[in-house]
């Protein structure tokens, strides 16, 4: 999308799976963006298969995981928006997803969250240090305001920062909800916004 082309690199990997690629189809693909949406929840590390099969994923002992069992690795997001203004020229970037599920339960009328808390700080923190180094993003998006389905597993996970009760449809805000809303407050204010 980026430079009209595919990486050379992959064109060899997959060259077995590339759909045909007409005439034209490079320069409509490679039209001017508006900007570019980035979505970032984890990191895969991957290792050679010995017996030359597919890759092999590496699980890093000691490290923290979500409800999905997806790695917390808030320096990837960095390290990928990073690599995204050393390899090409950007248009405005946004993070258009970017969140975790836990296993949140509801206790006397609220649900205590801490982990989603933690994980959005630090990705956050994450992009404000792409962004002192020049990487151009202009937006990022939570995933998700609400509890919702998930296409792997349905129900089960709860990405949110608004817990929703699947029996009555009832909405709490989690302990999430409030510490993001004070963030976007707290900077509003130290931007000079309106309230």
């Amino acid at each position: 999308m980026l430079r009209g082309a595919y990486p050379e690199d992959m064109l060899e990997r997959f060259a077995e799976v590339l759909p045909h690629v007409e005439d034209g189809d490079l320069e409509a693909i490679g039209a001017p963006l508006d900007f570019l949406g980035v979505n970032y929840y984890t990191r895969n590390i991957v290792r050679a298969d010995p017996a030359g099969g597919e890759p092999v994923v590496v699980q890093v002992e000691g490290t923290e995981h979500t409800g999905m069992g997806w790695e917390v690795y808030p320096d990837g997001l960095y390290e990928l928006l990073v690599r995204l203004r050393d390899d090409y020229e950007l248009p405005p970037v946004y993070v258009t997803e970017n969140g975790a599920a836990f296993a949140d339960h509801r206790s006397n009328g609220s649900v205590p969250d801490p982990q989603r808390a933690s994980y959005v700080e630090r990705h956050l923190r994450s992009i404000a240090r792409a962004v002192e180094d020049g990487v151009p993003v202009r937006g990022y998006f939570l995933w998700s305001l609400l509890d919702n389905f998930e296409w792997a597993l349905g129900y089960s996970q709860r990405f949110g920062i608004v817990y929703v009760d699947f029996d009555t449809l009832e909405r709490v805000p989690k302990s999430s909800y409030r510490w993001y809303r004070d963030l976007i407050a707290a900077h509003r204010r130290t931007a000079g916004a309106p309230g």
